[in-house]
């Protein structure tokens, strides 16, 4: 009997995550052909077809789907033999930066998992701007940040990339006007810059409606419905969606956030940026 390999499944995974081969190949780092073969090994492996066309992507046969569960336990499973053997000796501190973003999505229970496998590892977290972030990294005062990321850097660990959305009150905007709304954070931002530059590029006209120094004023300002700010889907909850089609708004490019390790980063913190770097992806 051959074994289901973890590599296999971890590409299969970014392909159910991601939605289709192109970014599976960008979230695991690999060609699209490379991605192809090793979906066609994996369906060697399994004994059945786990995609099929459908429209002009793929989709998920019946065997597929019922991997998908299996392929998570099993690396979950992974991970936790990973961490508990690289974690039972280590101890020391970890500086932790992140943006908003990840402090209320996703990165609390990778730091559960780390925490509950090196228990003698103390975190300290900061949560700031990526400018913020980068500037603390850079000074030593952080082992460990992920910003967003605006050109590759020799420090990077992993790479993560989200679309961008427009997004919005599930009620809508409070009043209908011909100039788009945007809610937006001061300046620097590169959620800010894409949405500008977006909007020019399509000729649409907009007035900044909403500014904010903060993540939770830019959430109060959309909840409200007084305008649309352009975020990654981590943004979207708690009565926050994405903007209808009807709004007809222009497409925004990709986010891209980088995981960045210290000058001085010891191995527990190079562990936690492996393991932020392979969990932090945003399932579909």
């Amino acid at each position: 009997m051959e074994m289901l390999d973890p590599d296999l499944l971890k590409t299969f995974l970014a392909f159910v995550d991601g939605g289709s081969l192109a970014k599976a190949a960008s979230a695991v780092g690999r060609t699209p052909s490379a991605v192809t073969a090793q979906m066609q090994r994996l369906e060697e492996i399994v004994g059945e077809p786990l995609l099929t066309p459908q429209g002009r992507g793929r989709g998920l046969t019946p065997a597929g789907e019922d991997l998908v569960g299996h392929a998570r336990r099993i690396l979950a499973v992974h991970t936790e033999a990973w961490l508990a053997l690289k974690g039972a000796r280590a101890g020391g501190r970890i500086a932790i930066g992140t943006t908003q973003d990840f402090a209320d999505h996703g990165l609390p229970d990778l730091l559960r998992a780390f925490a509950v496998s090196h228990p003698r590892v103390r975190i300290e977290l900061r949560v700031g701007r990526s400018q913020e972030l980068g500037s603390a990294l850079q000074a030593g005062q952080l082992d460990l940040a992920i910003t967003m990321r605006h050109a590759a850097s020799p420090d990077e660990a992993a790479v993560i990339s989200e679309p961008m959305l427009w997004l919005c009150s599930e009620k809508g905007l409070a009043t209908r006007q011909e100039a788009v709304p945007l809610a937006l954070l001061d300046p620097y931002c590169g959620f800010r810059e894409a949405a500008l530059n977006a909007l020019d590029a399509a000729g649409r006209r907009y007035r900044i409606a909403a500014g904010s120094a903060s993540l939770s004023g830019l959430r109060t300002a959309v909840d409200a419905g007084i305008a649309l700010t352009p975020r990654t889907r981590r943004f979207a909850h708690s009565g926050i969606v994405e903007a209808p089609p009807e709004f007809d708004l222009p497409p925004l490019p990709m986010a891209d956030f980088a995981i960045r390790l210290g000058r001085e980063a010891e191995r527990p913190a190079r562990d936690l940026a492996d393991l932020l770097g392979s969990g932090l992806a945003l399932p579909s």
